[in-house]
């Protein structure tokens, strides 16, 4: 081989280490900035998924966003087996302890709410932080009332009013002033009907609200899809029966109640009632005091 073919190979090999070396170089400044355009498309993919949020709180559980029905979805609803609903951040919608008509049963149809003592004017705010998805009058039900659909899955429902300070599609805080108390609808007297539903089923209020302390009964609150239940008409009348079922259990206190007693009663060891209400064997217990458990 000359010396002119020996300097060409030469040339050549040179050029190729050369070159595989700028291609490590350009994969090596190129890795970083991929990984902040993947950043960048995470977080504006985040901020995408925030917006839809808090366009639409519980985005993910509800089918449609309407501001006709208080509490029907048809059959494009589809209810979990369990579902875990978060129940701290949490206000009450007022400050009266006076229960004067619990949920259940009355007057042969079903009282899907409760009803709390207010007088005319009262203020009243919202539970949880959402959006306003109905501010409605219904002569023969819940009079003037708003619907209010939270971030943790909740509606909750508040009837009655004197007078609606809030508008449809308007996001709320917890806390904020959203009406007045009133006498409104089918109603004999001043009081706010309150209503807690998870995709339309109602649950019992005091299952996660303890009215007299003006406090949760816990943190969480576990609801359990029913084996069977009722679907009401279209429509915003709390004549409307659904059923609900949670997971967790509770008792409220009565005279002569003990923690023995209750543990008995419901079939729980008395350990379990002091973990699951972080409470101990001395604490003493109040008439009307809602205790978990399960």
């Amino acid at each position: 081989m000359n010396f002119n073919c020996i300097k060409t190979v030469l040339i050549a090999a040179t050029a190729m280490i050369s070159l595989n070396s700028f291609s490590q170089d350009l994969i090596a400044r190129q890795a970083p900035i991929d990984k902040k355009l993947k950043s960048v498309d995470s977080l504006a993919l985040q901020k995408q998924i925030r917006a839809e949020q808090s366009e639409y709180p519980a985005l993910s559980l509800y089918p449609n966003w309407n501001n006709q029905y208080a509490h029907s979805y048809g059959k494009d609803v589809i209810i979990p087996e369990t579902y875990t609903i978060d129940l701290t951040g949490f206000c009450m919608p007022t400050p009266s302890t006076r229960i004067t008509s619990p949920f259940g049963p009355r007057w042969r149809r079903m009282h899907n709410g409760l009803d709390l003592k207010v007088n005319i004017g009262d203020t009243i705010v919202a539970a949880f932080d959402g959006k306003v998805r109905i501010v409605k009058y219904e002569r023969r039900g819940y009079g003037k009332y708003i619907v209010i659909r939270h971030d943790n899955g909740l509606e909750t429902i508040y009837g009655h009013l004197s007078k609606q300070i809030v508008e449809e599609n308007q996001l709320v805080k917890a806390g904020e002033p959203i009406g007045l108390g009133g006498n409104t609808g089918r109603s004999t007297g001043s009081h706010l009907h309150f209503e807690t539903r998870f995709l339309g089923i109602a649950i019992n209020p005091i299952y996660m609200f303890d009215f007299p302390n003006q406090d949760i009964v816990a943190d969480t609150y576990t609801f359990k899809k029913a084996k069977s239940y009722q679907r009401g008409k279209t429509g915003g009348s709390h004549d409307n029966q659904l059923a609900s079922d949670g997971t967790i259990r509770y008792h409220k206190v009565k005279s002569g109640d003990t923690l023995s007693r209750i543990a008995k009663l419901r079939g729980v060891s008395v350990s379990t009632l002091c973990k699951l209400n972080r409470i101990t064997t001395k604490t003493t217990l109040r008439i009307g005091q809602v205790l978990r458990c399960s």
